[in-house]
Order: C-alpha cells, then structure tokens, then sequence
C-alpha cells in the first residue's frame, strides 16, 4: 500500500492510501488539474511525430512541428522522452529519466501544503511512530492522527487507542 497524507495550508489534514503504483497514479489524475499525459508520460520524438501525423522527420515535419523534430535530432528519433508536467514545467519533455512516482509526488506537491507519501506500510507505521519530522509534535497531531486512521481502516494496526 502506499499512503498520503495531505496537510494543506488551511483546513484539516486528511490521509488516504493507494494499493499500487497504478492506483496511485489514476487517484492523483482524477483530481489533478492535468491531464494523465501531462503528469507522467513517456515517449520517442518518433512517436511524436506520428501522433501529429508524420511518418519521419521529413522536410513537411520540420517545417510543421520544429521544436519536436529539434528534440529528434538532439536526442535521437527512438530516445525515450519524459514528461511530468508538476515537476519539470508545462510541456517539457527530456531525456533524463523522470519515474512516475517522483511526476506523482510533484502533482501531490503542487496542491500545496506539506504532503507526505509512504510507499509502504512499513514506512506509514514508522512515521505514525514517530520516525517522521513531518509528523512529530503537537503542531502535526492532526496530520499524525490522519494517518493513525488510516491504517486502522485497513487492518495494518490496532485501534487500541
């Protein structure tokens, strides 16, 4: 499981969970101002060029579509190209890797407050326990008891409290 907490700067802290990476990604689509594509994607300057309908970087394409035929020739037709919108800028598509979780923390990031994301329930457990600045001291009860509840729900602990 993976879990979020988000703590926004007004209002009360509110924490909820994702079975996987997939999950993760359709539930911070869903309510992203993005585009799925826009958040995390991957692809080539090829395949670029035939979503615009162009079967090569011919003359027709690099009069069309420049900046996608530059990044061709820079990179190479067949480099995978990462975009995340939150984390690199709108539009911005590079060669150095981008993993889907760091687009979706940088989503969750851009809503504002301070989130946090526990990519385990080992990890969610330890900074309900303590483990995790973000969480500690009276300031952060809410946005620890937020999580507290969350693992209650699904049986990772005990409601003994």
């Amino acid at each position: 499981m993976i879990y979020v907490v988000e703590q926004p700067e007004a209002g009360e802290p509110h924490a909820w969970f994702a079975y996987d990476d997939e999950d993760l990604a359709r539930k911070v689509a869903a309510t992203d101002t993005l585009q799925p594509w826009e958040i995390h994607d991957v692809l080539t300057a090829r395949e670029l060029l035939q979503a615009h309908g162009h079967d090569g970087p011919g003359d027709a394409a690099r009069a069309a579509l420049p900046a996608i035929c530059g990044l061709g020739d820079a990179h190479g037709w067949d480099t995978p190209l990462y975009r995340a919108d939150h984390l690199l800028g709108r539009g911005v598509l590079q060669s150095a890797p981008v993993t889907e979780r760091d687009a979706l923390a940088a989503a969750i990031a851009a809503r504002g407050g301070q989130p946090c994301i526990y990519w385990s329930d080992t990890e969610a457990v330890a900074a309900f326990e303590g483990h995790d600045p973000r969480l500690a001291g009276d300031a952060r009860w809410c946005a620890r008891r937020a999580l507290y509840r969350q693992l209650v729900e699904l049986e990772v602990l005990a409601d003994d409290n």
